[in-house]
């Protein structure tokens, strides 16, 4: 007997957790109205929460879909924290959540006609899956199940609304870059005309220097005072034409860039110094 009382509590116990944990939501008293408003007509369907309707109801483009159910929370109607239908295209898994106004009782509805819609259902070739989504805070297990489809009816005197697909990232066709071909230099006949004009120049320049008085004497005092700026002024003028050249030929720019500034220095320094002992010679009237 005593083994029997102190038993009791423990299956009560336990029958109250089982019963606790079995406790889900649903709906009672569940059913879809599509009202016409060009014909006054009203279609009702009734729903279940474990059987959805095996046809699916039609949305006309002036019809009106309302949704009218009771929240029940292991059978009892209560208000639940989250209650919406959810329509989804089956084609492109698009969803969209239309929330329910419900009271203290349960009692829910939802109403909604086609310019609710998103272009991309009012445009669908397939029925929209209704779900319909009742969860609220503590242990009882949410409800979220399909219990219709609606099949949307698109006025045929009425223009279609347009849609067209979003660019979604993804993988893209292969791209082929084709790059323009690097610039080239002049046939070499044209290069070989214009150097020749220009070194047939040299020998008319030469005479008409020792014509204005070039002064050839004065070029071993010149070398003599100042032997290495004058050489390496001539130098650097002789190398710098050569540095052209080999861009010409076979450099790029990059490989020319840092000689010429090489060679631009080293003339700089020498020809100050050069060009300062010519200056003494004309100030000293040697020339």
């Amino acid at each position: 007997m005593r083994f029997t009382q102190s038993i009791a509590p423990a299956f009560l116990l336990l029958a109250t957790g089982f019963s606790h944990a079995a406790s889900t939501w649903g709906f009672d008293d569940g059913n879809v109205q599509i009202a016409a408003k060009k014909s006054g007509e009203s279609i009702k369907e009734k729903l279940t929460s474990k059987n959805p309707l095996p046809n699916p109801v039609t949305l006309g483009n002036t019809d009106t879909l309302k949704l009218i159910l009771t929240a029940t929370d292991n059978g009892k109607g209560k208000r639940p924290h989250q209650a919406f239908l959810v329509l989804q295209e089956p084609e492109s898994g698009l969803e969209a959540p239309f929330p329910l106004t419900v009271k203290e009782s349960g009692k829910a509805a939802v109403q909604l006609s086609q310019k609710d819609l998103p272009t991309q259902f009012r445009v669908a070739t397939k029925p929209l899956k209704a779900s319909v989504v009742l969860a609220s805070f503590g242990s009882s297990e949410g409800f979220n199940a399909p219990v219709f489809e609606i099949k949307i009816d698109q006025d045929t005197n009425a223009a279609a609304p347009s849609y067209e697909k979003p660019l979604r990232y993804g993988k893209q066709p292969e791209i082929h870059h084709i790059f323009r071909p690097d610039p080239k230099s002049p046939p070499k006949i044209i290069s070989l005309i214009f150097g020749l004009a220009v070194i047939a120049t040299l020998p008319a320049l030469l005479i008409v220097w020792v014509t204005l008085g070039g002064n050839v004497n004065h070029l071993s005092k010149a070398i003599g005072t100042a032997p290495f700026s004058h050489a390496a002024f001539f130098g650097s003028i002789v190398a710098m034409e050569f540095v052209f050249f080999l861009y010409y030929t076979s450099w790029n720019l990059f490989q020319v860039l840092p000689v010429m500034g090489l060679v631009a220095a080293v003339s700089v320094l020498s020809g100050t110094k050069a060009l300062g002992e010519v200056q003494s010679r004309r100030l000293a009237g040697e020339r």
